[in-house]
């Protein structure tokens, strides 16, 4: 093993500083597709239609039961060239990695804003039914208003471990910190060394350990679904 080097450590945080904001980035368009996907699929469900809670159900669970990186790949290898074949190559990239990152998570924040739903009592419902409140309004002015502050800390949890995981976009050449480092820092210092990775999972751990505490608050302060 050779000696380790605090120059090529230091030298590393540039390249992971370019890398962090696409990683930041993809974390947020992919938290805001899973989010909103999720819900609605959450939402689907719970009208208990038979086909449909059937479908929703053996896709959620497919999607859950594989790997996000295998995802990835049938995405940008299979989907991607005759859907968005007419679109600029950074654009496909951009839509294949936010769209994986949020299908995937979305399967899972389905489940939770559905523990959430499920937790408003019944009575809001049987309420809601006796005055006769427009379906729409049902959902916007009484029981998600419930359901979502309950879900917040998961949803907060979802997102950092979606935050630890676009690394894996560097596989279809998304330039995040891995790829930076794994590449750019690597053509520019002769190969990328121990001391170039453990900058990188120190990035990782200075921004996702406080976020995990102030999940943590959250859980404390509306409770755990």
């Amino acid at each position: 093993m050779g000696k380790w080097r605090w120059d090529r450590f230091f030298d590393a945080f540039p390249f992971i500083w370019d890398g962090l904001l696409v990683t930041i980035e993809f974390t947020l368009l992919g938290s805001l597709v899973a989010y909103t996907l999720g819900l609605a699929l959450a939402i689907l469900r719970r009208m208990r239609i038979p086909v449909v809670d059937q479908t929703l159900w053996a896709a959620i669970e497919f999607i859950r039961s594989t790997p996000l990186l295998v995802q990835i790949f049938v995405l940008y290898w299979v989907v991607r060239p005759d859907l968005l074949g007419a679109l600029p190559l950074e654009t496909q990239r951009l839509v294949v990695g936010v769209t994986a990152l949020g299908v995937h998570y979305a399967c899972y924040t389905s489940e939770v804003y559905r523990a959430g739903i499920d937790a408003v009592p019944a009575g809001q419902w049987e309420a809601a039914t006796a005055l006769n409140l427009p379906r729409g309004r049902v959902w916007t002015d009484v029981i998600l208003p419930q359901a979502v502050p309950r879900v917040l800390p998961a949803l907060g949890n979802y997102t950092i471990a979606m935050f630890k995981e676009v690394p894996l976009l560097s596989s279809i050449v998304i330039l995040d910190m891995v790829y930076q480092v794994k590449t750019v820092y690597a053509a520019s210092a002769g190969g990328a060394g121990p001391e170039a990775w453990f900058a990188v999972g120190l990035t990782f751990l200075a921004l996702s350990y406080p976020c995990s505490i102030l999940v943590r608050k959250l859980e404390r302060r509306v409770g755990i679904i």
